[in-house]
Parts: C-alpha cells; structure tokens; sequence
C-alpha cells in the first residue's frame, strides 16, 4: 500500500514508518522541513508541507493517511506556546483534508491522531470510547476542536481518531524523563499519586495503528491505551521494581506547579481509560501490563 504519514519524523510517525517499510508498504512523510538525502529506502519519500500545498497531487494513489502532527505538549504552557500547540493540530488537519480532498481518487483509510484527554480529568471513573467527551480544560478544549476538525477530511473514507496515551519508549518522548529521578535514587509518587495514568508501549501502538488500517469495520474514536491503567502510585513503584531502584520521594503537587506552570495538569490529573474497541475487534496487546513494558524497554538484548 501507498501510506502518507505528516509527522513521521516524532515518536510514533518515527517507529511507525519503520515497521511500514519492514512490511514492504510505500511511505510518504510530511514534515516542516524537507530532509532531501535521508532516504534509507526507495520505498521512503520525505516531503515538506509547502510542497505538498503547491503539488497536492503528489498524493494521488495513496491508499492511507495518518496524521500525527502537532506541537509538542512537553513545554512551558504560555500564551503563546498554547496557541501553538491548538495551531499546529488545526493546522496540519486543515492543510492535509485540503489536499486529500483535491485528489481524483480518495484514500480509502484515514487515521488522525487524537488524545484521550478528550474524557477530562477523574480520580473515580472509568473512560472507553462510549464515554462522552468533556471540554473542561485547556487539554480537553484542543482535543475538542481537533477532532472535529478531522471532520473535513473526504467523506468517503474510514475514518479513525486515535485518542493517544502516555506512550512508553526506552529513548524518546516523556517516559525517559520520568524514570529519571529513578535513576538517582529519588523515585516516588507525584502529587497524591492517586491519579490515573493510561499508557501504551510503542510497539503496541505501531500494531494498533496497522491493525486499525486492516480492519474495515473499526471507525471512529480508538483509545490507544493499554487494557491495564495505573495509579502514578503503582506506575512509580513498577518502574522502581523493574529498574531496582527506590521508590519512596513523594514530590508535593504545588512544587510541580510551580517548575512548570498550567502543564502539570499532565502529571497530577489523569483518566483512567480502556481500549474497549480495539478489544473488540480482536486487538492482543504484546504489553498488556506495565511489569511487561517496561521490562521489554529495559532489556539489555533490546535492539535499536
């Protein structure tokens, strides 16, 4: 198949285009900037977003489209950087649906990528993909408008929103730094560490997304979140467990907000959320439990 993915050069788009490629599909990544020479495979094309506004039928005969561009939530919530981080996700939908749109031939799947902050914030309920969504936080308000700006894309694809959790990689995104405290000897719970938090290893994520693509009856909202969420208690105290480090440095919630402003919401609220769907349609999860994550991430043997 003929894959466009914008964003692949992230965390996911990253280990998505590789397995892609392993699996002998063709792809084609959007980015900002045009990486011209970084080509490891005639299969793999990088193209910038202002090449694809002026040649928007480069995509003609693309069988799928995945979006997981947007700003990265890992910085200091101002104004500004706000604005950007809704921006960039209206952004990339909008440019990308206009493109999609103008090609003579449709993709037949399109899978843009969500966050399961869509649910709100809750110590005590449970989230799936029949929950209803809340607009309660500044989070939930850009997830809000991000999908439904999804709803632009041509109508006669399937589309998938994929409403991503904290996604665990031994080298990239946040869990690095999160078992950082670990490593010198000051774990331990953040906050009251009551808070839920809903995960997925990076490999389960890559198979979730081609199961997704492979799979003519899976529509709409797919929690990308492993079957088993825990508190950031029992998260901390795994990591400490797998790593062989202490977990005992309780770390106050006003500190953290104080080091990083309204961005601690993303450490001290949570949601407890399921992969109902991808449940259902038969999705097996290789890390269903955080032991087994983080295990596999910590192997010695792991290859990179």
């Amino acid at each position: 198949m003929n894959i466009v993915i914008c964003g692949g050069t992230g965390l996911v788009g990253c280990a998505l285009t590789k397995s892609l490629l392993n699996d002998g599909h063709t792809v084609k990544v959007i980015t900002r900037k045009p990486m011209v020479g970084h080509e490891a495979s005639p299969r793999l094309q990088y193209m910038s977003w202002n090449e694809l506004k002026q040649k928007p039928e480069a995509l003609e005969g693309t069988d799928v489209a995945v979006n997981l561009a947007g700003e990265t939530l890992n910085q200091r919530w101002t104004d500004k950087s706000k604005q950007k981080i809704l921006q960039s996700r209206l952004l990339s939908v909008a440019k990308l649906a206009q493109a999609l749109n103008a090609l003579q031939k449709k993709p037949e799947v399109i899978i843009q990528a969500s966050a399961v902050a869509a649910y709100g914030t809750s110590l005590t309920e449970t989230f799936d993909e029949t929950s209803s969504c809340r607009s309660e936080d500044f989070l939930s308000q850009v997830v809000e408008q991000w999908e439904e700006a999804a709803n632009a894309y041509p109508s006669d694809a399937r589309l998938i929103k994929l409403r991503i959790s904290l996604v665990l990689d031994s080298k990239r995104g946040a869990f690095p730094l999160m078992k950082l405290p670990y490593s010198f000897g000051f774990g331990g719970k953040i906050g009251s560490g009551h808070q839920w938090m809903s995960w997925i290893h990076i490999k389960d994520i890559v198979r979730l997304i081609t199961h997704c693509i492979h799979a003519p009856d899976i529509t709409g909202a797919v929690n990308a979140s492993s079957p088993h969420p825990l508190t950031n208690d029992q998260f901390g105290k795994t990591v400490a467990e797998v790593y062989h480090r202490p977990h005992w440095f309780p770390v106050p919630g006003v500190l953290v907000q104080k080091l990083v402003g309204e961005m601690s919401t993303l450490i001290l609220d949570g949601q407890k959320v399921i992969p109902r769907k991808a449940l259902e349609h038969g999705f097996q999860f290789n890390y269903p439990s955080l032991k087994e994550a983080l295990e596999e991430l910590h192997s010695p043997h792991k290859r990179h």
